[in-house]
């Protein structure tokens, strides 16, 4: 069982660093973030304190394979690891901590994890998805944005920043930037899992992020079997959890609310209520 502390664990062969706030998953509602492609556990900085004390739910904080203190992966990627650690990884890890009922939060990449889990995985565990700047498939913009980045860290300050966070910093960039800019990467599409998530969907999208567009946001809400919620924020860029937090916390307080304080508040019905 995991209870609130930090810690490591081995997952599918792969050592990962982890931190749980309130109370444990095997005996309430929790939240587990999935970060981005160049995040780790401590780049979420105090947003996952400030997520527990607005929803009052679980939240469990890790680092994906090959980033932050977590095990490095083998390189190059393959261009299909996010629907890889999406089927493979992400359900054992889930199963590792007793995880019972809760909902994925992801950022960019993370979010294409949960998406893909969501969608492919049909984990009922799995109450709800809140999507921070998703991505479903490439834009023109991200490819533009990825290679500006890659400027940086070869050129600027960028590298050594990251390596503040990074035990193992050109496996994390390296295996994000080569994918991401790989050719054949511009096929990737994950709008085909849309159809099979089942369960409410928030989709949090800053309108000056360079990395994407409400182009995610709008496919989600054509394509979703289940509700979706987009919550644009003008004025931000791509990490909105960071840049308008006050915001988005209150969003998804409202969202984990309907799911579950007001949900599982009600009354069950009768055996026989509702029958003919």
């Amino acid at each position: 069982m995991i209870e609130a502390g930090s810690g490591r664990l081995v997952v599918d062969g792969c050592g990962i660093e982890y931190r749980h706030l309130g109370p444990s998953p095997e005996r309430a509602p929790t939240v587990v973030l999935l970060h981005e492609g160049l995040g780790c556990l401590g780049l979420w900085k105090d947003f996952p304190e400030r997520l527990q004390a607005a929803t009052g739910l679980g939240v469990f904080a890790f680092s994906r394979p090959g980033y932050g203190r977590s095990d490095p992966v083998p390189l190059p990627r393959p261009l299909d690891f996010m629907e890889r650690e999406a089927r493979t990884f992400l359900p054992q890890l889930l199963d590792a901590i007793g995880f019972r009922r809760g909902i994925l939060l992801g950022h960019s990449d993370g979010a294409s994890v949960a998406t893909v889990h969501a969608g492919a995985v049909g984990d009922l565990r799995v109450r709800g998805l809140v999507l921070l700047a998703p991505h479903f498939f490439v834009e023109e913009v991200t490819v533009a944005a990825i290679e500006e980045t890659r400027r940086r860290y070869e050129t600027g300050d960028l590298r050594a920043r990251l390596a503040r966070w990074h035990d193992h910093v050109d496996v994390a960039f390296r295996g994000w930037c080569e994918t991401w800019l790989d050719p054949r990467f511009r096929d990737w599409d994950l709008r085909e899992y849309l159809p099979y998530i089942r369960v409410p969907m928030l989709i949090v999208q800053g309108l000056a992020d360079p990395y994407g567009t409400l182009a995610h946001a709008e496919a989600a809400e054509a394509e979703s079997y289940g509700p979706v919620d987009v919550l644009a924020l003008a004025e931000t860029g791509h990490a909105p959890h960071l840049e308008r937090p006050d915001e988005v916390l209150r969003a998804v307080a409202d969202f984990t609310d309907r799911l579950f304080r007001l949900h599982e508040a009600r009354p069950p019905l009768a055996a026989n209520q509702g029958e003919e």
